[in-house]
This record gives C-alpha cells, structure tokens and sequence, in this order.
C-alpha cells in the first residue's frame, strides 16, 4: 500500500505526518511508525503524528503523537505547532485552532508565520539542589550547567534519564545555561528518542518556568535558544502556579512524499 506522508520540522524537531481522517492507518501500528521514523531504513523523524477527525465539536482536529521508537507518547510542543501548520496547509483551520492531544485541549493561533501554542498550566515545580522537576505535558528535569556548547548532552541525559527516581518510565533531561536576563541556551535529551534533539517544545516551556520560579530572570516572556533554533515562552505567573502559557516559534513544511508500507 502506498501511503502519502509529510515532513515537517520546527527548530529542527522534525516529524512525519499523515492526515488520518480517513483512518487509512491503525494507531496500533507500532511497528509502522518505528519504520518510518527510522533515519537510515526509513522516512527519519523525532517523531511521528496522525491528524484525526475530531470527537469533540469544539475541536478543529485531534492530534495523536508517536515517538521514534513508534510508542504513543507525552505531548510534544513543537510537534503540536507543526501539526497546526499542517491543519493550515490542508485547509482545516485559517489561522485559529482548537485541538485535543493526550494531555488535554490546545488552543493556538498563526501570526506572522509563527505558530502561537497554548500549552497546560502547571501548578506544580518541584525545586531540588540540583535541578527542577515538573510536567509542561510531558516530565522534565531541569538542570544548570557551565559550557553548554561542550556538555556531554547524550551520556549525562542517557543516566538522569534512566536513573532515580524516574527508572524505566524516565524523564526528558534539559541542560540550561543564562545568556542574557531573559534569554536562555538548552540542550535536551529525549526519551524515546533516547539522543539529544535539535529542539524540544516541551522542555523549551519546562526551562522558561524553571528559570522565572528560581528568580533567575522575573520576565514572563523569556527567549530560549535551542540547537536548532529560537522559540520563545510568554506566561502569567499567579496565585496557582503558571497560567495562559504559549510555546511561539516557527514550523515549516520540509516535503511531502509517498512510501510503501
């Protein structure tokens, strides 16, 4: 069978994919998605995304994530803000979308070419000696270091992960370094993908929260410079914890094409 897919990317977290409306492929298909995520004997991604009809009528669309190794995961920010572009490009959405991932509903909005998205609220950011724990959709740990650009991001990301307290259902792990008062570098390790990502928009979020509830910046728009690009993270900071936040930066369509499966 043929199927017809696309790539996207958006700060070089890049995904495959299909619009499933049609159900033309199963969500039990892990193996599928495996395949196709693969670099060398597939399509190549950080991930993989169907498109599906709504069950709600208040939303535009449903989204269902994958990761690399073709297990349904945690939200994915950046791949959430590709996944609206793609909703634009087939004419789902205009500019405005409302959607139901496995964390909830998103709300989001395209303005000057950049994908706006509403990300949960988050109550709780556990503060520890060495690093922040919290859940931006999917879990972080958040930690400080000196000379990001030579972290050994893959063997210290690989350990955290896979160690106390997170063991087998693990943690993604971001390393962060203070640029300027509201701009921060990271450099994340993801599970699932279990390597280093050019970008991550979860742990992208995860950062700007950790970094204003440790007084290290008191702006609630704070700028972050991933490998493979910028994003940015607006927020209001209240009595419950962190509010009406938005993950901005750009998504972009790589190709489009069609595999046997």
């Amino acid at each position: 069978m043929t199927l017809t897919f696309y790539k996207y990317q958006g700060t070089g977290n890049d995904f495959v994919i299909i619009d499933n409306r049609e159900n033309i492929v199963s969500k039990n298909n892990t193996k599928l998605f495996e395949r196709l995520c693969d670099r060398k004997f597939g399509i190549g991604a950080d991930g993989l995304m169907l498109l599906e009809k709504p069950k709600d009528e208040e939303d535009d669309f449903v989204m269902v994530y994958f990761n690399a190794d073709g297990n349904e995961s945690s939200m994915c920010g950046n791949g959430g803000r590709c996944l609206v572009a793609f909703a634009a490009f087939l004419g789902v959405i205009d500019n405005k979308a409302t959607f139901t991932a496995i964390d909830g509903k998103h709300h989001a909005e395209i303005k000057d070419g950049l994908v706006h998205l509403q990300m949960q609220d988050v109550n709780t950011i556990e503060k520890y000696d060495t690093h922040l724990f919290l859940d931006t959709g999917s879990p972080h740990h958040v930690a400080m270091v000196e000379d990001l650009s030579n972290y050994n991001v893959k063997d210290q990301g690989r350990k955290i992960r896979n160690g106390a307290p997170y063991f087998e259902e693990g943690s993604n792990v971001n390393f962060v370094e203070k640029k300027e008062d509201s701009a921060f570098a990271v450099r994340t390790y993801e599970r699932g993908v279990e390597d280093e990502t050019l970008s991550c928009g979860t742990g992208v979020t995860a950062v700007a929260l950790s970094m204003h509830a440790t007084k290290r910046t008191e702006k609630e728009d704070v700028s972050v410079d991933t490998e493979g690009g910028k994003l940015k993270v607006k927020f209001e900071k209240t009595e419950k914890g962190y509010e009406n936040i938005f993950l901005i930066g750009p998504a972009e369509q790589v190709f489009k094409g069609e595999i046997e499966w």
